[in-house]
């Protein structure tokens, strides 16, 4: 009975009291880190990082958007007017025009010359019509509506200079037609380039009768 009651002692002595033993426990959890401690503090830098790129963003929208409002009729006033689309037809009256004399209008920022041909000069256009030697082969019966009015875009084919030819005294080149004083090039009197470096003939403009003394140019 003795050797028993050791033991039980012994193993008594091995047990701590409850208290004492629920105090240890709550000082161990107190030193011990909290659970995802640094993977919480990640998740909420990178929310608020998100929110405020968001913030920024928004804010970056609304001023492009507010500065394309803003600059639109800046950007709009560069549009031809509704009446200056509605003018891109010359008319011209050609009643007072004599054989032998040109005139000069302008169609859409471009001089127009129109001439009123002889017989002598119409005869010497139709002469060429055959020419190997054209440039830009083409008959003066195309280039025309009405033979006695030649009606042709007054700018170099070479790069855009006018060429002289419409004012008494003019140099009008070998041909009797046009010549361009910025590269030498030469137009007869259909406006077919006879001398380089003009590659094409005078533009003929789309233009049609109004009645027998009225030319409109333009669509």
């Amino acid at each position: 009975m003795g050797q028993k009651a050791d033991y039980a002692a012994v193993i008594a002595g091995s047990f701590e009291p409850m208290e004492e033993a629920e105090d240890r426990c709550a000082r161990r959890r107190q030193r011990r880190p909290e659970p995802h401690k640094d993977l919480k503090m990640e998740m909420d830098l990178t929310t608020e990082t998100t929110r405020r790129d968001f913030i920024y963003i928004a804010a970056g929208g609304s001023a492009v958007l507010g500065l394309g409002y803003s600059t639109w009729p800046f950007i709009d006033s560069f549009n031809p007017a509704s009446d200056t689309v509605a003018a891109g037809t010359t008319e011209v009256n050609v009643a007072e025009l004599q054989p032998g004399t040109r005139l000069t209008v302008q169609w859409r920022g471009h001089p127009v010359f129109i001439e009123r041909r002889t017989p002598e000069t119409l005869a010497l256009a139709r002469a060429d019509d055959d020419n190997p030697a054209l440039i830009d082969p083409q008959l003066d019966a195309d280039r025309v509506i009405d033979p006695e009015l030649l009606v042709v875009v007054g700018v170099c084919t070479h790069l855009g200079c006018v060429p002289l030819g419409q004012s008494s005294g003019d140099n009008q080149g070998l041909y009797g037609g046009w010549y361009c004083p910025c590269h030498g090039s030469v137009y007869d009197v259909s406006g077919r380039v006879r001398r380089g470096p003009a590659p094409k003939n005078l533009e003929i403009p789309p233009y049609q009768f109004m009645s027998p003394s009225r030319i409109r140019i333009g669509d």
